[in-house]
C-alpha cells in the first residue's frame, strides 16, 4: 500500500466506525493512534513522530483559549432544556404572523437571537424544528422553504458571536478572539439580511408558499404579545 493512498483509507475508516455507533471524539482518537502507529510499522514516519503526542495533548489542555468551547456548549444545553427557543419561536410568530412569510421572519430572527447566546448549532436546529416545521406545514408553509428556512437559520450559529468555529479559527490563526468576533458582525447581519430578503422575494413570486398565519389562530394581541416578547 502507498502512503499517498492512507487518507483515503483513513476517512472510509472513520465513517465506517462512525455508522457503527460509536462516539465520535473515541472514533478520532483511537483511529488516529492505529493508524500511526501503522505508518510507523510500514516506515513512512520515524517512531519519534509518536513521542510528541503527549506534548501536543497537554498544550491543548493547557490552551486557556478553548476553554470557551465546553462553556458554551454548557450554557445552550441549560437555554435549550429550559424552553427560550420555544417561547421566542412562539412570540414572533404571533407577532410577525400576519405579515406573509411571518413564520420564516420569526425563524430566521429567533435563529440569530439563539446563535448569539448560545454558539452552538446542534441542539438549536434541533429545537427550532421540533416546533416551527409542523406549524408552518399546518399553515400551509412549502415543505422545501420550511425545511430550508429552518436548516439555514439554524446555521447562522457559525458565525455569529459567539461563535464556537471563531474561537477555534482564532486559536489557529494565533488572532485575539475580539478581532474575530468584530470580523464576524458584518457579514453575519449580511447574512440575516439576504435570507430576509429571499423570504420576502419568494412572497411576491410564490405567496401561496409562504402564507400569512389566519387571525383566529393569533391568540395574543396588544399588550399581552409585546409582554411575552
Amino acid at each position: 500500500m502507498e502512503m499517498q493512498n492512507f487518507a483515503p483509507i483513513m476517512f472510509a475508516g472513520l465513517v465506517a466506525v462512525m455508522i457503527i455507533g460509536f462516539p465520535v471524539a473515541f472514533s478520532l482518537a483511537a483511529l488516529g493512534l492505529g493508524c500511526g502507529f501503522f505508518a510507523i510499522q510500514m516506515g513512512w514516519f520515524p517512531a519519534a513522530f509518536m513521542s510528541n503526542l503527549p506534548i501536543s495533548i497537554f498544550s491543548i489542555l493547557s490552551n486557556d483559549l478553548l476553554l470557551a468551547i465546553p462553556f458554551f456548549t454548557f450554557m445552550g444545553t441549560i437555554l435549550e432544556k429550559c424552553g427560550l427557543a420555544e417561547d421566542m419561536l412562539d412570540s414572533m410568530g404571533q407577532l410577525f404572523g400576519p405579515v406573509r412569510g411571518g413564520l420564516g421572519y420569526s425563524v430566521i430572527i429567533v435563529g440569530f437571537i439563539l446563535g448569539a447566546i448560545t454558539g452552538t448549532v446542534a441542539g438549536q436546529v434541533i429545537a427550532m424544528a421540533l416546533i416551527s416545521l409542523p406549524v408552518m406545514i399546518r399553515y400551509g408553509y412549502n415543505m422545501r422553504y420550511a425545511t430550508g428556512v429552518l436548516a439555514a437559520s439554524g446555521t447562522i450559529t457559525q458565525l455569529v458571536p459567539p461563535s464556537l468555529v471563531l474561537v477555534v479559527l482564532a486559536d489557529q490563526l494565533g488572532k485575539p478572539v475580539g478581532d474575530m468576533y468584530k470580523g464576524a458582525w458584518g457579514p453575519s447581519l449580511l447574512q440575516i439580511a439576504m435570507f430576509a430578503l429571499y423570504t420576502y422575494g419568494l412572497g411576491l413570486i410564490k405567496p401561496h408558499y409562504i402564507p400569512g398565519v389566519p387571525k383566529e389562530a393569533r391568540t395574543l394581541e396588544g399588550w399581552a404579545l409585546w409582554s411575552k416578547c
